[in-house]
């Protein structure tokens, strides 16, 4: 197949690099940077550059850009994808990107399918692109209503070829939700806890927890903003939660409330071990 892939940052990037390692197909590329086209032509993670002649070739086109990116892309290049044409996104949220497309595609006779892979580092940019980002992670897909399974069977060997180990099949509703539990959620409290005062004092009195903890809080702040306020009300009620959950640590601290102390923490611990086996299922 002829694929192209729009947007090559750590996860358009690793995209390529991964089909040019995993795959024998033609992959076309594009960039808004014209020293990103010149890496990734230089380091062979393109077949060549993608242009609106060569779209219209392709049989598989993938958005690696920011959520309003990739409407506008569809927007603007929908009349050139050739019909049949499978076009995914990968972006961190999937109703505000499926909705306005799922409409173009109709119109223009091409299928789009929303698309999330759960892999990333705290680190942006084409630099930090590789071809073993995928390896084992989950891919999650949200395909319109009515999609045919010889389609959803393709898709789902096209992205464990690639070296993913789980492809799932959910609602863009669904995904949104459990992502602002699972991504965006620890983006925010990751955020807020290096901002104590004591985050520029700890040298000599951390280990790995403090490093788990702010790890993704160096993050794009422009990427995330859009992806948050995208996904606002699922977020909001996640942040309601833990902030209702905080407030009980906090009360049962400062009443000296041992037995309430003790019951919040055996709770933590054994929901933390229930999450870990439900995760181990296959």
């Amino acid at each position: 197949m002829n694929i192209a892939v729009v947007g090559l940052g750590l996860i358009g990037g690793s995209l390529a690099k991964t089909l040019k390692k995993n795959s024998p197909h033609t992959v076309l590329g594009i960039d808004r940077s014209e020293q990103v086209m010149y890496k990734a032509k230089l380091l062979d993670a393109i077949d060549g550059e993608l242009t609106d002649e060569r779209l219209k070739i392709c049989d598989m086109v993938l958005i690696a850009t920011w959520p309003k990116s990739a409407v506008e892309y569809v927007q603007e290049h929908a009349a050139a994808f050739k019909a049949g044409t499978v076009v995914m996104d990968v972006c961190g949220v999937k109703r505000a990107v499926c909705e306005p497309i799922w409409k173009i595609a109709k119109e223009h006779d091409f299928l789009f399918v929303g698309g999330h892979p759960m892999a990333g580092i705290e680190y942006s940019g084409f630099d930090y692109a590789t071809s073993t980002l995928f390896e084992n992670a989950s891919m999650i897909l949200t395909p319109p209503s009515g999609t045919d399974i010889q389609t959803l069977d393709f898709l789902k060997h096209f992205w464990r070829e690639l070296g993913f180990g789980r492809v799932v099949m959910t609602t863009p509703e669904n995904h949104d939700r459990v992502i602002a539990y699972t991504s965006q959620l620890a983006h925010v409290v990751s955020s807020a806890y290096i901002r104590s005062p004591f985050a520029l004092e700890h040298h000599g009195f951390s280990a790995g927890s403090f490093r788990d903890m702010t790890r993704v809080a160096r993050l794009d702040e422009n990427m995330w903003t859009e992806l948050f306020e995208e996904n606002k009300e699922p977020l909001l009620q996640e942040l309601d939660c833990l902030i209702d959950h905080l407030c009980e640590y906090r009360d049962a601290l400062r009443s000296d409330d041992t037995e309430t102390m003790r019951r919040l923490l055996k709770e933590g611990k054994e929901r933390k071990e229930q999450a870990d086996k439900k995760g181990d299922e296959p």
